[in-house]
Order: structure tokens, then sequence, then C-alpha cells
């Protein structure tokens, strides 16, 4: 076995590596960026080096520096993680060439099946079923469009060089095809270095199941059950489970043999996943996974196996055992907690993760993160905070678990898809398993709730814990320094202006001595204290509430009842009409380059009209106006690289006051 491993990766995959490598006594050595150099798995590791900006691929993506790190640290072998490096062949051949074991397939199977094109060719000669569709070289405008047509609408436009939903669109009919061509490349180009597509026949309702593979060196190739990774969003995974509910033994079965065939067509070694496309009992081939999946806990949990601790021993000779694959045991379900806000079109979020407290460990809960409260979230990496993963004697007791093991998740200081998780992990047809990729964005009124107001008890109960936090009073000796609210005449009173999701909301404080009494928006008086000793918690006439809030930059993000809410501190004092001036002007919502802008100084715009298109952490944002106007003033052009709140476009209202044609 190895002494030495280094991670070439970051977040929770290499600290997950890290706990594996350290239990079989390996030397974990970790890189990180100039963004990470005060990340967990920086921390966590034996030694860490530097390999430059924060930029991936000034860092992350840079083979030539790992390598150079390996070798001046003396590792033995170099385990990719997921992303990144993963799946580059050149790697893979770099890694070999410098005497250092690749914890991963050799470097022709990965190139076999990097290519979404190539990988479909080599599936159809082995007897895979594979998609209806073009994967053509022929990547001219007029070639493609043709295909579309004759391939028939709707249509799938994928990246031919990656997955993961970057270069993904479905295109329902002809004269949206050109425009969502263009974007798929942009995101293509953008995510892989790489805008070349493939089309396939877009499935009306298909689910999204896989199965994951492993090989040794011994040319043994061997199943180890199926995952449904259905539920998406962005065409991104957000919750997988194993086994695949629902499906009937013989479809498992074909499943089972066309992933071990599939794996051994391009000659495999170590862990990988076969992706399929299933709709009632057709299944399809999709894409094949050259590395460790995300939702790999979900497996491991219901076969008691350590697919990291085999991806070692495969990785440095050892044959998988004779019994192998092991009977599943119950049922595991894993969902992904992001930084981002659902509500914005799962818009990514940065900033610091003031709070974060994950769930109690308890039988059969297991949470995979790679950061802290006080982390920063930053613009260049995925924005995960974690995965939680639950597992029972049955689908239905892993969801129950799941339930509260994401009640219990604490989360403060930016905007998370917490509240989305719980939701989803509770909705009806979630608990009877009516699985697609359709299903986040059929139950998005569910899923997604209108904005609400904060009820009463969250806003008095902030107020409680926000009025005591730490002051420099502790002497009290003297009147002035005494924050008890004695007052010659009458009772002290205080101000908070506090805006929710729907509106500014009020609240006065009035201080009497031995007490505290809130009134929200002037309806009834609501005597207030605190215990900072557990949590917080709030006193709200009487009765004690859970309160934990953080606070950031007058933002207030706290937890009520199960839900999460974010109150803005407003300024009483600040003039009238700051923020009405200010709604015309249309900044970028986080750190990213502008790939495209559509409208010029004069233009008239429409409510919801798109103005320009921002990428940012692997994603395109679109900017639409969000009122009739005319753009008065436009702040960058495309191909910018922006900062948070850099102005993109400012507009003014229309002078006749009617709405552009």
């Amino acid at each position: 076995m190895f002494r030495s491993l280094l991670i070439a990766n970051r977040g929770e995959i290499a600290c997950r590596i890290m706990r594996t490598a350290r239990r079989m006594g390996i030397r974990c050595i970790a890189v990180f960026s100039e963004a990470d150099a005060g990340a967990l798995h920086v921390a966590l590791a034996d030694e860490a080096h530097p390999i430059g900006p924060a930029a991936a691929h000034d860092s992350y993506l840079r083979a030539d520096r790992i390598i150079e790190v390996a070798r001046a640290c003396g590792a033995e072998a170099i385990h990719p993680g997921y992303g990144f490096l993963s799946e580059n062949a050149a790697f893979a051949e770099a890694c070999a060439a410098a005497g250092i074991s690749f914890v991963g397939p050799p470097p022709a199977a990965i190139r076999a099946m990097g290519s979404k094109a190539e990988s479909k060719a080599l599936m159809v000669a082995a007897g895979v079923p594979v998609v209806p569709g073009y994967h053509g070289e022929d990547q001219s405008e007029d070639r493609l469009a043709a295909e579309a047509a004759r391939i028939g609408f709707p249509v799938l436009i994928k990246a031919s060089a990656g997955g993961g939903g970057k270069g993904m669109r479905p295109v329902h009919s002809a004269a949206d095809f050109l425009d969502e061509l263009a974007g798929a490349r942009r995101e293509a180009k953008a995510a892989f270095g790489d805008d070349r597509v493939l089309l396939e026949r877009y499935l009306q309702k298909p689910r999204h199941v896989e199965v994951q593979v492993f090989a040794d060196r011994h040319g043994r190739t061997v199943h180890l059950h199926t995952r449904d990774c259905s539920v998406q969003r962005r065409h991104q995974k957000v919750l997988e489970e194993a086994p695949a509910p629902d499906l009937s033994p013989a479809l498992r079965e074909r499943l089972h043999v066309a992933a071990v065939a599939a794996a051994q067509a391009v000659g495999y070694v170590n862990a990988g996943t076969i992706e399929f496309i299933v709709e009632g009992e057709d299944a399809f081939f999709m894409e094949m996974n050259t590395r460790l999946q995300v939702e790999h806990p979900v497996t491991e949990m219901i076969t008691g196996l350590d697919l990291v601790e085999w991806q070692l021993r495969v990785a440095a000779g050892e044959a998988l055992p004779a019994d192998w694959p092991p009977e599943p045991r119950g049922h595991a379900v894993e969902v992904r907690l992001y930084a981002e806000d659902p509500a914005q079109d799962y818009r990514p979020s940065v900033g610091t993760l003031r709070r974060f407290l994950p769930p109690a460990p308890t039988a059969g809960v297991r949470v995979d993160t790679g950061v802290r409260a006080g982390d920063t979230i930053t613009p260049f990496y995925d924005p995960m905070i974690a995965k939680v993963i639950a597992a029972g004697s049955d689908r239905a007791e892993a969801l129950e678990r799941l339930t509260r093991a994401l009640a219990e998740t604490q989360l403060g200081g930016l905007t998370t898809n917490l509240g989305f998780l719980r939701r989803l992990v509770a909705h009806p047809a979630m608990r009877t398993g009516e699985l697609d990729t359709g299903f986040a964005a059929r139950h998005a009124a569910a899923l997604i709730p209108p904005p609400r107001e904060a009820p009463v008890e969250v806003l008095a109960g902030f107020t409680a814990v926000y009025l005591a936090r730490p002051r420099l009073d502790a002497a009290g000796n003297s009147p002035w320094e005494r924050s008890d609210g004695f007052r010659l005449f009458g009772a002290a009173e205080q101000l908070l202006l506090l805006r929710d999701e729907v509106r500014q909301r009020r609240v006065l404080v009035r201080r009497r001595r031995g007490h505290a009494e809130a009134v929200v928006d002037d309806g009834p008086s609501i005597r207030i204290a605190v215990d900072l000793s557990l949590g917080p918690r709030a006193s709200l006439d009487g009765v004690w509430y859970p309160m934990p809030l953080a606070l950031d930059d007058g933002v207030a993000s706290l937890t009520f009842g199960g839900e999460d809410y974010t109150l803005r501190l407003l300024d009483p004092y600040a003039p009238r009409g700051g923020e009405a001036a200010a709604e015309g002007r249309l900044s970028a919502p986080i750190p990213g380059r502008v790939v495209q802008l559509l409208v010029g100084v004069g233009d008239r715009v429409a409510r919801g009209q798109l103005v320009a298109i921002l990428e940012a952490m692997k994603t395109e944002l679109r900017i639409s106006a969000p009122a009739d106007g005319v753009v008065a003033h436009v702040g960058c052009a495309a191909g910018d690289s922006v900062e948070e709140g850099t102005e993109i476009v400012t507009l003014a209202p229309p002078e006749d006051g009617a709405s552009p044609p």
C-alpha cells in the first residue's frame, strides 16, 4: 500500500479522501490555491503546498505544478477526486511519466469516454443502447440545425467534452435552436475548453439512473448496484438515492449487465459510473464518468464499503474480493447543500458562512463537508457547502431520517438552498417516488414559494437577540455606562427598521427596569427576553423559542419553525428615496465575466427582457429588466471581468410612461 498520497483537489472530496487515507496509515498531502489558504482540507492535511492564484486554471488545473509538488514531497500516488483534473487523460499520463500512481482509470479509458460522441460510438459497437441523436464532427450551424430537424423537436443540446449539466440546453422549437446552441457552446467552452456539442432526442419524462462499476487490474469488472439521480436543477443533480427505486427486476439486471459491458469495452480500471436515461422499461447509455462520483456515499451506505479505500487498494494492484458485488442493505438518500438562491434560478451565492451547524451524529446520518463556520464561499469554485446523507431499512425510513437531519441543520450569512431541500424531501411526490428529471421544475411552486412576510415572532425574536449582542458596558459603575433602560422619565425606546422578503417592517423596543417589550408594526406589545447560553433562545411573552442568528454587514439570517428568514437592517434616519433611486441600476450579483450585452444606450426595454448574460462559478446568470424603461447607461462591455456590485446597465423610466413595444 502507498505510504503517501497527494490529493489534487479541494473541498469536501479532499477531506473525504484524507479521512480514509489516514485510517489506512497513509500520509496525506494537500495542495491549495491562494483562495484556499485557510480551507479545511489544508488544516486537515499532514502537509500542504500552495500551487497558484485563486482561479482554477492557474492552480487546481495546473498539472505541472501538482506533479512538481508530488515529486518534491515524495508522494507515491495522486488522487484527483472529482472535477478539475480527475478526467484528464494527459494528467494521468503525466503521473505515470513521473513514476507516480494515478488513482483512477488508464488514460486510454479516460480519453475514450471523455468525448460523448466517441463514447456513444463505442457503446453502439459494444451492443449498449444509446439515445437517437447526432454525434458527428461537422459542427456547423447549418448541419446541427438540419440534424435537430431530422431528430425532431424537442431536442437536447449537450457539450461533447464534459458533463455536470454544463453546455446542456433543451430546445423545444426550431425558432429557438440557434440562440440555445450559442449559449450551450459558450458554457461548454468556459467549462471544458471545448465548444463542440452533440444532439439527442429529448425524452419527455426520463429518469437519470446510474450504475456504480469497479474494475481491478486482474480483469475483473463488477457493478455495485444502481443510483437514481433524477432530481436535478439546471441539469445538475441535487438529490441522489440508492438503490434506484421502482425498477423492475428485468430492467435492473439489464442496467447491471450493460454497465459492466460498457466498462469492459474501454478496458476500465478503478471506480467509475455508467449513466443511463430510463423511460419506462427503456434504458439508453448517456455517458460514463471516469472517476468517483459526488453521490458515492449512498452506494457506500447500502453496501458497507469505503469506495475511496478500494480505489486506493486497486491502484496499488490489489484484486477485488471474490464475493463482490455485496447485496444491498436498506436504502440511502443524499442531498447537496449549496450556497445558491433557488428563487433566482439557483444563482450561486458568495460570502462568509457565518453559521454552520450540521445535524448531530446519529445512526444512519452522515455529513460530508469541506467548510466550517467562518469560511468564505468564493466565486472561483463550486458553491457546495455539504452533502447530507441518511440511510434506513427502507426508503421511507431513509427519507424520514433525512428530514430530521435537515431540520437540525443551521446555516447563516449567505443564501442557501436549505429551505428548498427541506421542502423537496418532505414533498408528497418525493415520498411516493414519482421521479424524473422534470421533478424540480414541475413542483417549483411548492419547492420555491413566493416571497413571504416574516412572522411577528421572527421580528420580535430577532430584536431580542440583536439587542443582547456583546456590549462594552462590563463595569456598570457609572450611570452613563449602564444599559438596563433606566430613565428619569418614562421608558427608554429604540426603533429598528427591517426589511424582510416583502416589505419594510418597524419594531419599537421599550426598555423598562428588569425587562423589555417589542411592538411590531404597531401591533400588541410583546415582552421579550433572551438566553445566550443555549443557542441562543428568545422568550416571547414567556414562551421560549430557539433563535439561531447570523449577522453580516447589516443582513441577518435566522431560523424559526424550520424555515429560514433573511432580514436587512435599515437606517431609520437615512433620507427617503435612496432605494427608489437605485431601482433602475442592474449590477453584477457576484464576481464574473460579461459574456453578452443585449442592449445599448437609448434602447427601450420591457419588464423581464434579457439585457445581459454574466458567467460566474461555471454558471450563466441571465440579467433581466425589473421594469419597463429606457437604457440610460451601460457600465461595462462584453468580455469584461466585473466585481460584485459593478453596474451592468442602468434603466430610466420611459419618458412617455408607456410600455415598450
